[in-house]
């Protein structure tokens, strides 16, 4: 069995974070999401990978390399745009070919791994197999319909979605699949569907086997959801490098601090990780806190955010909370006299003022 992992959208919901890196790498708990899929796939027993790149696809390999430090042989496969899921599937048949194999969205999170799901599908024998999971807003996913646990019907961000069952961005299938990407035409959106592909298979009597989701799943393609992915990760944490601080400072809960972060009269409430060489200095880390390394968090107080390597943020009056910082940041107090603000902002951003 193979991996495939799709990482050449654009990640336009993330911007202007993703005007200057993949959003596949955008860290989590200060490893990049994209990391955690890899890492999955080879639980899960499967070494060599498929990984289909875009625009940033120099970005993607220099993170990944060659697969060695994951245990994984890796394999770049290039789509000259993002004409939909099942037309990377379609580009990757001569990796593919002759071998089942499981997708993973390159931008998904899924709680415990895939291992148990790939030995199911294995067990089963089925053409294809599907994760699903109940969510609030359907209409902003591919939903399934089942009847009697087989699924029926599968359609790709329904206007009136008649389930609430949304696709996990992860997919398992054998041969089979390549004739039905040859099959589908490109939808309204002038893109090729996995629904209609998985649709094909289901209306010319191919098994596709649905898998509820019991566990958390997150789609990390807009800030909150990162956010959110980032609260989950931490909370499986052990606390570790909390020995020889300061004696002004305190940690209190889950809390990881990477080798080299230095603390200094300052108070980290867990869970949070300190990333390698960061610098915390009178200043108050709350919980769900991501500091990246290098970063240096001075006379301020921060909580449920996520700060990425090298950025800076020093004497803010009043809390952080609920950010997304980019890398080598520096954000700080403005000159007291006169009282302005002054702002250099990238494209569709979005400030909040109180």
């Amino acid at each position: 069995m193979k991996g495939l992992i799709l990482s050449g959208g654009k990640g336009t919901r993330l911007r202007p974070l993703t005007y200057t890196r993949a959003k596949q790498l955008v860290p989590v708990a200060n490893k990049p999401v994209l990391f955690y899929g890899v890492e999955a796939i080879v639980a899960a027993g499967i070494r060599e990978i498929g990984v289909v790149v875009g625009e940033t696809r120099d970005e993607i390999r220099n993170a990944l390399g060659d697969g060695s430090r994951f245990g994984a042989e890796i394999t770049y496969i290039e789509q000259e745009a993002p004409l939909g899921l099942a037309h990377a599937v379609l580009i990757s048949e001569p990796f593919l070919r002759g071998d089942s194999f499981v997708m993973y969205l390159g931008d998904n999170l899924i709680a415990d791994g895939i291992t148990s799901l790939v030995e199911e599908y294995r067990t089963i024998g089925c053409n294809s197999q599907i994760l699903l999971a109940k969510v609030e807003n359907p209409q902003q996913f591919g939903v399934a319909e089942l009847s009697d646990g087989t699924v029926v019907r599968l359609t790709e961000k329904p206007r009136e979605p008649r389930s609430n069952l949304a696709l996990v961005g992860v997919y398992m299938f054998d041969d089979s699949i390549w004739d039905a990407v040859k099959s589908i035409r490109p939808s309204v959106r002038k893109e090729l569907e996995i629904t209609d592909a998985i649709q094909w298979l289901i209306d010319h009597g191919r098994s596709v086997h649905p898998h509820i989701v019991s566990g958390w799943w997150k789609d990390t393609g807009k800030v909150e959801d990162m956010l959110e992915a980032n609260r989950i990760i931490l909370d499986t944490f052990t606390r570790r490098g909390v020995d020889g601080l300061d004696s002004e400072s305190r940690v209190e809960g889950k809390v990881a601090i990477e080798p080299g972060a230095r603390i200094f009269a300052s108070t980290i409430r867990g869970p949070a990780i300190i990333g390698a060489g960061a610098e915390i200095r009178s200043a108050f880390v709350g919980p769900y806190t991501s500091i990246g390394p290098g970063c240096r968090v001075e006379r301020c107080e921060i909580e449920n955010s996520i700060v990425l390597e090298g950025s800076s943020l020093e004497r803010i009056p009043g809390r952080i909370a609920d950010s997304l910082i980019g890398t080598n940041v520096r954000i700080h107090p403005g000159a007291d006299r006169p009282r302005v603000h002054r702002f250099l902002v990238s494209d569709n951003s979005e400030i909040g003022i109180v």
